[in-house]
């Protein structure tokens, strides 16, 4: 499976393709970052991180996308910004059919260092070692992306089963509630017999 890790930003946009192999066997298809000019209109910045992120679908074909999900932070303008960039991307995907997850930040750390309060320098130093780079990825931004993508290869498997579980556990709770309230109905046909 080819993912597309994306660690959404207004200035920096850090993306990442990863491809998942059997197992937890990841190898690295491309990194990079969409930059845009803070000085610019935020209309403009959007549409230019749209275009980069359209180029990069067109060129990698991903097969899901995987987003950082935004969390609070002190800075408003910082999560305005990051959770419209995680809106456009989102769009981008489900324009071309593409499933989306979010990953919050925590989840990815867990998954690449495991802890779930790892630093940027040591997921950059984990990522870099599991997917065999030369060098680390530069900015951080470009790291994360890479980051979110192994972590979703590694945990959709697990998500995949307990999807699965959960509709199966579904679908045996309603057989079992349609037997009870066939059993029902027979026995109050029984006592209006009597």
């Amino acid at each position: 499976m080819r993912v597309l890790g994306v660690d959404p930003g207004l200035t920096r946009c850090g993306l990442g393709v990863v491809d998942g192999g059997r197992g937890r066997s990841v190898t690295a298809v491309a990194v990079g970052v969409a930059r845009t000019p803070p000085a610019d209109e935020l209309p403009s910045r959007l549409s230019a991180v749209a275009d980069e992120v359209e180029r990069w679908m067109d060129l990698h074909r991903p097969e899901v996308v995987a987003i950082e999900r935004v969390f609070s932070q002190h800075n408003v303008r910082t999560v305005m910004g990051t959770a419209q960039v995680s809106g456009v991307v989102a769009l981008l995907a489900a324009r071309r059919g593409l499933p989306v997850a979010f990953h919050t930040p925590s989840e990815v750390k867990a998954a690449i260092s495991g802890s779930g309060r790892a630093d940027k320098k040591q997921v950059t130093t984990m990522v870099t070692k599991i997917l065999g780079l030369a060098a680390a990825p530069k900015p951080a931004d470009a790291a994360d992306a890479l980051a979110l993508a192994v972590c979703h290869l590694w945990r959709a498997p697990m998500a995949n089963r307990l999807a699965q579980a959960e509709a199966r556990a579904a679908e045996l709770a309603r057989t079992h509630r349609a037997r009870l309230e066939a059993a029902a109905k027979t026995i109050r046909r029984g006592d209006a017999r009597r």
